[in-house]
């Protein structure tokens, strides 16, 4: 039997940093705010000393268990999805703070032609330099409003950066909190070769921190140790601004907020175009619950939350035979394809590669977005080019060139000579959305409480090959320049291989001006139901050339903005031309 809790002010689920910057705005603001975590409880404390890279790495200990709810996976229509299984295959956080405790740590601010990259294409090249499906559309926002929330960010979580490291850089209010990481051999290496060959490069933006820092709420986010242990791994210096060390202490102190963990959103109760309440299961004890509230945020991770919308019956399910309809749509991210490019060998150089953290690194960003004229280029957008230094575990770092025997006395002679010898570049580009790529629930197979699973249909185009060939391509040049001696390049897949390995989806929630091709407007506040607000990469229509946390981030300080003044107002959607939107949608 579910039992009824008393009502709150607002009601949120998940604990990463989409859900945990909205519940400490909102605390600080003196609402009551309850949050849901179906995680356990974690410090700080719970990660030190824990430098363990069978449990972390290969095991994946801070992954969410798939045998209790997954994602099917297939390429087409007329296919039968089947379920992800292993923890390789899909990477999604869980536990208190989420994927947002285990992430890498680069920020990136993304480009103002992402926000508006509709109609930018068009107003330089023409609508038929957009491919047919491609479902392409403009955010509803534009950079410069996006500015003061990605300045908040930034300031939240102390991020490490150089001012104005290019040319074509989005323009910032306000400098990076802190300096940049510390420049290694390999980092000055790559520098260096990228300016030979023209390009910008400058340090990876990093959330892990160049020295101890005190954020505007108080917190303390010490300094990096550069230790290795940085992702996939939980931070025991408390060096990596994650929520943990951030937005949870800040809302916990205010005491206005409630944090429930173990507690597992089912469904949002919903009566007469309103929100009242989420359903969820203590899975420790079995009880049901519904936790009433004025407002429902849905915080969690992509997946979760198109799950969740779906299971609950809200807003109109996308159809791809008829490509209409929103939930679900535009499912998109970097996974798979994207991240490829090429190793070197050097044979005159070594390197210290067993120290290092999770966004110490460098990149050039010239190939980005609209950087480059794509009048005689067969792809859209572009790509960033980086080396990193995570910290090579030994376990997973015994790499030798391609054409090596995987045992015997040549694979032991090749991986003792290159194990400080080998260097990675590679090439992250942006995920343009089809419409043949988005969620549904799945017809067949359900979860723990026999609630279906979420369906993925997933499939590459051309669009995915060329940009993906294109990045390699200049890995191998920068490689070169850097004086490889043996390149061995990534292959690029023909097709999607329901390997969802990097934890970067985003899509089937998303925003815009349109209620017909968006679920949410630009506070991320649903069309169809004005107290439910939907916060994270779900909101994403597409999925731009850098990692996507500084916009999730950002976002969500827009959404706590937009649902203040919704409760401050009684009510009513933030959308300033909604009438005349929804006046033309039922027409």
């Amino acid at each position: 039997m579910v039992k009824k809790l008393d009502k709150v002010d607002v009601v949120v689920v998940g604990t990463g940093w989409a859900g945990g910057i909205v519940s400490a705005e909102l605390a600080k603001a003196g609402y009551r705010v309850v949050a849901l975590e179906r995680g356990k409880e974690k410090s700080t404390e719970d990660y030190i000393g824990v430098k363990d890279e069978l449990r972390f790495t290969n095991r994946y200990e801070m992954m969410q268990d798939l045998s209790h709810e997954t994602v099917t996976s297939r390429n087409t229509l007329d296919e039968t999805a089947l379920p992800v299984r292993t923890k390789d295959e899909m990477m999604v956080g869980t536990d208190l703070g989420g994927g947002s405790v285990h992430w890498s740590g680069a920020v990136y601010r993304w480009l103002p032609y992402d926000f508006e990259i509709y109609s930018k294409t068009v107003e330089r090249y023409g609508k038929d330099k957009i491919p047919e499906g491609m479902t392409i559309q403009d955010w509803g926002i534009t950079y410069d409003e996006m500015d003061k929330y990605y300045d908040r960010f930034e300031k939240t979580a102390g991020i490490s950066g150089e001012q104005d490291p290019h040319p074509d850089a989005p323009k910032r209010s306000n400098d990076f909190p802190n300096p940049p990481m510390k420049e290694t051999p390999n980092i000055r290496l790559f520098k260096e070769a990228a300016k030979k060959l023209g390009y910008h490069p400058f340090q990876v933006p990093s959330a892990n921190m160049s020295q101890t820092y005190e954020n505007p709420d108080g917190q303390t986010i010490n300094q990096c140790m550069y230790c290795a242990f940085c992702s996939q791994y939980g931070c025991d210096f408390g060096a990596k601004a994650d929520p943990i060390v951030t937005v949870i202490p800040t809302a916990r102190k205010t005491g206005n907020f409630e944090l429930r963990t173990n507690s597992y959103a089912r469904r949002v109760l919903h009566k007469g175009g309103k929100a009242t309440g989420v359903m969820y299961v203590d899975t420790v004890t079995g009880q049901e619950y519904e936790q009433p509230a004025d407002v429902v945020v849905l915080g969690a991770f992509t997946f979760t939350n198109n799950r969740i919308l779906m299971l609950s019956g809200i807003g109109k399910m996308y159809d791809p035979k008829t490509r209409t309809g929103v939930i679900g749509r535009n499912f998109n991210g970097q996974f798979n394809s994207a991240a490829l490019g090429a190793r070197g060998f050097f044979d005159d150089k070594k390197f210290n590669l067993y120290m290092g953290a999770g966004a110490l690194g460098a990149v050039f960003t010239d190939l980005t977005g609209d950087n480059l004229d794509h009048t005689d280029l067969d792809f859209l957008h572009g790509g960033a080019v980086e080396i990193r230094q995570y910290g090579d575990g030994a376990i997973a770092s015994n790499k030798v060139p391609d054409g090596t025997p995987g045992w015997g006395l040549e694979f032991k002679k090749n991986s003792i000579y290159y194990a400080n010898r080998n260097l990675n570049v590679w090439f992250t580009p942006a995920i343009m959305p089809w419409w043949h790529n988005y969620t549904d629930l799945d017809p067949t197979y359900t979860d723990a409480f026999n609630d279906p699973l979420l369906r993925v249909t997933y499939r590459l185009k051309d669009q995915d090959r060329n940009i993906a060939r294109f990045g390699i391509e200049k890995c191998r040049e920068v490689l070169e320049e850097m004086g490889a001696d043996i390149i061995d390049e990534d292959e690029v897949p023909e097709e999607f291989n329901h390997i969802y390995f990097g934890g970067h989806y985003a899509g089937g929630v998303i925003m815009g001006e349109d209620p017909d091709t968006s679920a949410v407007n630009n506070y991320l506040q649903m069309w169809d139901m004005d107290n439910l607000f939907v916060v994270g990469a779900s909101a994403f229509p597409h999925f731009s050339n850098h990692h996507p946390t500084l916009t999730i981030g950002a976002l969500a300080y827009r959404a706590a903005e937009g649902i203040e003044k919704y409760l401050k107002n009684g009510g009513g959607s933030l959308a300033e031309n909604y009438s005349e939107q929804e006046n033309r949608r039922i027409v």
